[in-house]
């Protein structure tokens, strides 16, 4: 009988992928100051993780037995598995900050000081600043069982008190009050007492020293910080009918009072408070998250350097793309020849140009979109305005289901329609996760077609944190079939719509990548696949890469997050290796390889191997035929392959070790911007 392939659980290994963010934070190698930033990285992709995907599990508990049994997973018991690894996590997390951070901080003359540890002129700033800035927002309630339930609002921070009477005659009373983080800076700057020394005092404890004076009449006893997280999925990707620009919008105003997905709480509260508070706020065992004194770590991300740069990482200022920026025509460069782009190392200047230049040339008759996530602030969007201004026609299909950037993304599609622009918004059913743009020309020598094509989206803010590629190119092998990949946005109609160059979602994608493994599996030990990506979730992608591993074929991973397969398990996947790397810019790459050296098919992709991806999004993936451009993709895969810094091993046995071995250290992201410096 065959045996049957593993799998490991998705949201179990995006766990493991988190704590390979909060290993950033303990690794002595990285510069304090990053390493605090860790820890807000961490707890950010955590509070995220708990409104959807914990959110996600708790509402299929409520569905039928039959239902459950078709899905085929008991998600109590992830449930229960997530709540275990998290447990464990945060236990690290305080001791990485406690024991770690906090001592390095004050070596570095950083202090955070407590209530007890304040002077006189320091409390009487305190004081000042509780009464002038706090007390207003500070919301105190009395609670009395089941009577007074006040709505928590969702990743706020509150104080939960224990209180007594003076006479003590009536046992324990419960109050709440909530520490405004949202409206003031969490990190208050005490008055200095020495010229080398930093003391800072947190918000939560300023509130901690003056909350008696919201209670006259009890004595407080203790004060313990809680948050509730609320379910923040907007349960609408598939939707097929009614007017979908309205339901994301009705949705949005939903989102911050949906039902509690985990209440986070100091996890040296009295159990007759916890139990109070669970009875108040109709919470379970599972429902329940302990952590340290502080939460809302995710604040670390406004924790000032105080000018101490020596603390940072040295600047790896983004490189020019000297190929197109020193052209007086970015279209007439692109005419002829690729162009690849490789962000951050490269200034994100070129795509920014592409658009700008496209805004004013005055040849230039159409320019078409796709936006996924867009910056608050965008050259490129104002490019589009100026455009659509200047008499082009300016097409911009904008996802609006893009989770947590629908609002910002319905802001921009509102903008560009009063200024003239096309806009389109979401497909029923599906979500368009392309990157691409085309601009069209009209010249005396006909229509000229010049596209973007890339594995990130068109966002100026995350180009300056994650890794992309990029091609620009003019080959009608690509413009083409952009051009028909355009048409089915425009009119959702996929009748005689057919590629054969670019892979595309919703058209066979999928079927194409298998048939690029499956030609590696009749080669057997002379196959090779080399697979760089965000995630590796669809198991029948997984079953194939099994498959090929049993035939001899040499699969490389480097896989940032999700992974679900198992790699070295001996007679399965023991020729499958895979690695995760997690460093000061975040991996977002998809790269496919496919065959033996010096016979590579290479392609970039917007997608990953996700169900999701594979099945319910428009995605596409586009082969590299320049063969200049193709060396240089399979030069940098091969620089990550080779770290041994920041890689962490996806192996079954060592997963989330170091990958070691007795070579010089071998640091893949600053080895790549030294490639990339040299191209330049």
């Amino acid at each position: 009988m065959a045996k049957e392939n593993p799998y490991i659980n998705r949201d179990i290994s995006w766990l493991d992928f988190n704590y390979r963010v909060l290993q950033e934070a303990k690794d002595p190698r990285v510069p304090l100051l990053e390493r605090i930033k860790f820890l807000a990285i961490y707890s950010s992709n955590l509070g995220e993780f708990f409104k959807v995907r914990v959110a996600n599990h708790k509402n299929l508990l409520r569905v039928s037995k039959k239902t459950k049994k078709e899905l085929g997973e008991d998600h109590k018991e992830i449930l229960i598995q997530i709540l275990k690894t998290v447990e464990e996590q945060q236990k690290d997390f305080s001791h990485i900050y406690g024991k770690k951070i906090a001592p390095e901080l004050r070596r570095a003359g950083i202090r955070f000081v407590t209530r007890k540890d304040l002077n006189q002129k320091q409390k009487d700033f305190v004081k000042d600043y509780f009464e002038e800035n706090l007390m207003f927002y500070t919301q105190p309630i009395l609670l009395w069982r089941d009577r007074v339930k006040p709505f928590l609002n969702n990743s706020s921070l509150y104080l939960a008190l224990v209180m007594e009477t003076e006479d003590k005659k009536k046992g324990y009373y419960y109050g709440i009050v909530q520490i405004p983080s949202f409206s003031v800076d969490r990190f208050i700057i005490l008055p200095k007492e020495k010229e080398d020394l930093v003391e800072i005092i947190l918000l939560d404890d300023i509130v901690r020293l003056y909350v008696r004076e919201l209670f006259p009449g009890f004595k407080i006893l203790d004060t313990y910080s809680i948050k509730i997280t609320r379910d923040a999925e907007l349960y609408i990707d598939d939707e097929f009918e009614g007017n979908l620009l309205e339901k994301v919008k009705s949705s949005l105003k939903k989102r911050n009072i949906g039902p509690a997905s985990r209440m986070v709480y100091d996890r040296k509260m009295p159990s007759h408070l916890l139990k109070f508070l669970m009875s108040n706020f109709g919470l379970e065992e599972i429902d329940l998250i302990s952590e340290g004194r502080y939460h809302n770590n995710f604040d670390f991300f406004k924790f000032p350097d105080f000018g101490k740069k020596h603390l940072l990482n040295d600047k790896l200022p983004p490189l020019p793309l000297k190929s197109l920026d020193n052209k007086e025509s970015i279209f007439s460069a692109i005419e002829k020849k690729d162009h690849f782009i490789h962000v951050p190392y490269h200034s994100y200047d070129s795509v920014v140009r592409f658009f700008e230049e496209a805004s004013e040339d005055p040849e230039v008759d159409t320019i078409r979109i796709v936006q996924y996530r867009v910056a608050k602030e965008s050259r490129i969007m104002e490019a589009l305005i100026k455009a659509a201004k200047n008499g082009k026609k300016v097409t911009t299909f904008i996802e609006i289901k893009a989770r947590f950037d629908e609002e910002a993304n319905l802001k921009w599609g509102e903008k560009l329609e009063k200024n003239g622009v096309e806009v389109s918004y979401s497909m029923p059913g599906l979500k368009v996760h392309s990157k691409i743009a085309l601009v069209t020309k009209r010249t005396d020598k006909g229509v000229k077609r010049y596209a973007y094509l890339s594995t990130g989206n068109f966002h100026e803010g995350t180009a300056t944190l994650y890794s992309d590629m990029g091609l620009f190119t003019a080959d009608k092998r690509y413009t083409d079939e952009m051009k028909t990949l355009f048409k089915f946005l425009d009119t959702g109609k996929k009748e005689g719509i057919f590629f054969k160059h670019l892979a595309v979602g919703y058209f066979g994608l999928k079927t194409r990548l298998k048939s690029l493994v499956k030609e590696q599996i009749s080669k057997g030990k002379k196959g090779r696949i080399i697979l760089k990506m965000n995630s590796l979730q669809d198991t029948e992608m997984i079953d194939l890469l099994y498959k090929a591993s049993m035939h001899g074929v040499e699969i490389k991973l480097i896989v940032r997050g999700i992974c679900c397969i198992v790699p070295g398990i001996k007679g399965q996947s023991e020729n499958i290796s895979g690695i995760s790397i997690v460093d000061r810019f975040l991996e977002h790459s998809r790269v496919f390889i496919f065959g033996e050296e010096g016979k590579e098919k290479v392609f970039l992709s917007s997608a990953d191997w996700m169900v999701r991806n594979l099945h319910h999004r428009v995605e596409t993936v586009f082969p590299i035929y320049n063969p200049e451009i193709k060396q240089q993709i399979i030069d940098l895969i091969d620089l990550q392959l080779k770290d041994n810094v920041k890689a962490r091993s996806l192996n079954f046995k060592k997963n989330n070790t170091y990958v070691t071995n007795d070579k010089e250290p071998f640091h893949s992201q600053i080895e790549t911007y030294n490639y990339i410096k040299k191209l330049s």
